[in-house]
């Protein structure tokens, strides 16, 4: 049950927690009375209110279901239905209802680890059989049988530290532990860190810890799936006449070869330069061609390009004459 649908039966009936069973009687009398259906014919809000209200005196005037709900919050029903032989009182005297749902009681159970990795807090993840929850069908679980809960946070690296792989040193508490990232972890790749999650602590297993890796913005170089996207200028020259130009990858420099004629915007493929695979294998780096004309000429080539525009034989708007709303 998430947080919002949270029934305070107190606040419906207007009552303190502390009320006692004839306030609560004489309440609902009072209630019932106003938002009674017959006395409110047609009005909608007014029969909801009524069957709020009586839902919530069913609750609160039943000793027992009402110690059950005082401790378990919104989840008195499945504590009293599902846990071996009175599993409520396994926790003694401990108030549930503090907590919107399951996952808010989990996390102030761990205090949450700090100091750890970069890019955030640990957070428990849902997980069927959390110790001394409730499991997927929503029954109550039995503690002592259990499986830890995992742990999630976002481990951010840099774009080197992903390609080429990297042993980080985490503080999970007052543990350390060394973690391996393996060469070619991309972001939204998970790691698992087997029985490095939050202990259950009614037999002491553990739960997994689960990294989200995150990659810091990279000046040149993007992602785009296995393959890696970059932008490389090149001069008018080059791209009228052709060349072979040095382009950065993530090993180093290569030579690729510009065709002559070639088109600003047009994307070039260096093949097996990009990204590393865990699997084996590597993507294609994408070069993406710009051309950069200089903003400053010297005197021999402002002659020579005034020499181009005077000889040329190629109107490249030539098409645009044809042109028509």
């Amino acid at each position: 049950m998430a947080a919002t649908d949270f029934r305070d039966y107190y606040a419906i009936l207007g009552v303190s927690k502390t009320a006692s069973p004839d306030e609560i009687k004489q309440v609902y009398r009072k209630l019932a009375r106003q938002y009674h259906p017959d006395l409110n014919p047609g009005n909608q809000s007014a029969e909801a209110r009524f069957k709020d209200i009586n839902e919530a005196y069913e609750v609160l005037s039943d000793s027992d279901k009402r110690r059950k709900y005082d401790q378990f919050g919104q989840y008195w029903k499945q504590a009293g239905s599902g846990a071996p032989g009175g599993a409520p009182g396994d926790f003694g005297n401990f108030d549930f209802s503090q907590y919107g749902n399951f996952d808010d009681f989990i996390n102030e159970l761990l205090g949450r680890f700090g100091g750890g990795a970069p890019g955030g807090a640990y957070s428990a993840r849902s997980r069927s059989g959390a110790p001394g929850g409730f499991n997927d069908a929503g029954n109550f679980g039995e503690p002592s049988t259990m499986a830890g809960i995992d742990l999630e946070s976002n481990l951010t690296l840099t774009l080197a530290e992903a390609f080429n792989g990297v042993q980080k040193r985490l503080s999970l508490g007052a543990e350390i532990i060394d973690v391996r990232i393996p060469a070619g972890a991309k972001p939204g790749t998970k790691i698992r860190v087997r029985g490095k999650g939050q202990a259950n602590p009614y037999n002491g297993q553990r739960g997994d810890l689960y990294l989200r890796i995150e990659v810091q913005p990279h000046p040149f170089f993007q992602f785009d799936g296995d393959n890696l996207v970059c932008e490389v200028p090149i001069a008018p020259d080059e791209a009228v006449l052709g060349a072979a130009i040095e382009v950065p990858t993530p090993e180093g420099m290569v030579t690729m070869n510009i065709p002559a004629g070639i088109r600003s915007g047009q994307t070039l493929r260096l093949r097996g330069k990009g990204w590393s695979n865990p699997k084996g294998g590597r993507g294609d780096q994408l070069v993406k061609v710009a051309i950069a004309p200089p903003k400053e000429l010297s005197a021999i080539e402002r002659e020579c390009y005034e020499k181009i525009r005077a000889n040329r034989s190629v109107d490249p708007r030539s098409a645009l004459k044809q042109v028509r709303l």
